[in-house]
């Protein structure tokens, strides 16, 4: 792998600068473009070049990823914040409220869910009848008989 140093004149990066400074792959590079969530121009010889401010673009992506955030949201997110210059500590505090409770929510569910396993160690059998985790307040007892009993756990395995 190289390891040479950025010009601190140069106006833009390549793919590979982008990839290498921000410490993701190429392909995701290549595909957070495509999904819109950073953008590039073209030089004369068609090569993709990126401005200086798409590290810092990618940083949040990265982390908001790291909280379980969709690409979706992280988008629309993203489109809020002007796309003449680097986000800053502004923006940041911004993007971080809006997200704050999309993950109190995904906590206070994992949360739910860790508590409800303890239920299940002793049961272990997951029965599609009372069971809180595969199938949340009793919805497939409300079946009438005769209908096809779905996989236990989404695992494939018939339902008891």
């Amino acid at each position: 792998m190289s390891h040479r140093k950025l010009n601190p004149q140069k106006q833009s990066l390549t793919v590979g600068d982008v990839a290498r400074r921000s410490g993701v792959a190429v392909s995701t590079v290549h595909y957070y473009e495509a999904k819109g969530l950073i953008e590039s121009t073209r030089n004369a010889g068609n090569q993709r070049r990126f401005s200086r401010d798409v590290l810092r673009r990618v940083a949040v992506i990265k982390i908001a990823q790291r909280t379980g955030m969709p690409l979706a949201e992280i988008k629309a997110s993203l489109d809020d914040l002007p796309t003449s210059r680097t986000p800053d500590a502004e923006d940041w505090r911004h993007l971080s409220e809006q997200w704050r409770g999309a993950l109190d929510e995904r906590i206070r569910c994992l949360i739910a869910l860790r508590d409800q396993l303890d239920g299940c160690i002793g049961c272990g059998c997951l029965s599609l009848k009372s069971c809180p985790l595969r199938n949340p307040e009793d919805v497939l007892g409300d079946a009438e008989e005769g209908e096809a009993s779905p996989s236990v756990a989404g695992t494939g395995v018939p339902g008891r």
